[in-house]
């Protein structure tokens, strides 16, 4: 698990008036909407005695602790201190505070503290803006899996002809397979031959052997999207922006496009062959074994069909050599002595925090 990218942590319909707890990396936010609408998301512990400010409430721009009635801005600032009679509130009474963007229906952090001239940008969707496109709410599903796994299994084109019946078992070729280094990623596409079953009597996703072809790429540690191409005129794409909970859970937020089957009243049919599709994923994912990808290579017999894989890997190195991955381990060693904070860009302005920065893994 990774600082310094952007995370999904809800979608816009959930947060609403009342402030929403949110936890990732094992450890819990809170966000809210000020009296202008504005989205923010903060550390949920209060910097005085370690209260929820996801179990308070919103008074005007700020959050309040529902133990003593701090309120907390959007900069993550205390601008009030009930029982303190004089003076503004000292400079300590603050928490971390992250920025934030709302797209295509989701409520997306920054869990970092790289300047903003730093930052992976969120992943454009340009068909969501095109004419002929028609794009579903998001969907979010949970699945019980750590979230690299979910990331590679999207990045394998060769378990479709074991998995996905109701795609029709479709069988890649090899030799049509091409790959790109993109920003912050890698994407590959590869044809496909004739199916092995019938997987829809809906006409319009009947694909021709000869045009069949699909792909998937990463953008970052969390960001998967697939596109599959039934023929050369009617696709099917999803992007699917990954938060990880926790090591054992994953939340997912999966926003489809599609140029077909475009009609509004088609939308709850098109959801039902996406989650089809999907739940076939979820029944491997959840059964994988360990848990976590391992820390080596040498630990899976990794072939010439695990190329994306290895790209991923080799990207996560990277990652992990700017020490960002959080130390998961620390924090479960610590569970329940110390309220750890992801640190925000605020911290290269002023020192004095409350709460601790989580921990890192060392550089290498």
């Amino acid at each position: 698990m990774y600082i310094n990218f952007w995370y999904p942590l809800c979608t816009t319909e959930e947060l609403q008036e009342e402030p929403l707890q949110l936890e990732i990396f094992s450890l819990k936010l809170v966000a809210f909407r000020d009296s202008t609408g504005a989205a923010h998301v903060l550390s949920d512990t209060c910097a005085h005695r370690g209260g929820s400010l996801s179990k308070g409430w919103v008074e005007g721009d700020c959050v309040v602790c529902p133990y003593h009635g701090w309120q907390y801005a959007g900069s993550g600032a205390c601008n009030n201190i009930p029982s303190q009679v004089k003076g503004k509130p000292p400079g300590r009474a603050k928490v971390d505070s992250y920025p934030v963007d709302e797209r295509y229906g989701i409520v997306f952090a920054f869990l970092g503290d790289l300047p903003a001239n730093e930052r992976q940008p969120i992943y454009d969707i340009p068909q969501a803006d095109l004419e002929g496109w028609r794009a579903s709410k998001p969907a979010v599903m949970d699945v019980n899996c750590y979230y690299e796994r979910s990331v590679e299994n999207g990045l394998d084109p060769y378990h479709n002809e074991f998995v996905h019946a109701s795609q029709g078992l479709p069988i890649p070729n090899p030799a049509t397979a091409v790959f790109e280094d993109i920003p912050w990623g890698t994407k590959f596409m590869v044809g496909y031959g004739e199916l092995q079953e019938k997987p829809s009597d809906t006409e319009e996703l009947r694909s021709n052997p000869d045009e069949l072809r699909a792909g998937s790429w990463y953008y970052g540690p969390n960001t998967l999207i697939t596109d599959i191409q039934f023929t050369t005129t009617n696709s099917f794409i999803q992007y699917a922006f990954e938060a990880p909970i926790s090591e054992t859970v994953t939340r997912i937020y999966l926003v489809n496009l599609r140029n077909v089957m475009l009609e509004p009243e088609l939308d709850e049919k098109v959801m039902q062959i996406n989650r089809k599709v999907a739940l076939e994923d979820v029944a491997i994912l959840e059964n994988l074994w360990p848990l976590r990808t391992p820390d080596t290579n040498t630990k899976e017999l990794l072939t010439e069909g695990d190329e994306m894989v290895l790209r991923y890997r080799k990207h996560l190195k990277e990652w992990d050599a700017k020490g960002w991955r959080i130390d998961i381990k620390a924090i479960k060693q610590s569970e329940g002595d110390i309220a750890w904070a992801i640190p925000c860009p605020a911290r290269h302005e002023a020192g004095n925090w409350v709460l601790d920065s989580v921990p890192l893994l060392p550089q290498n």
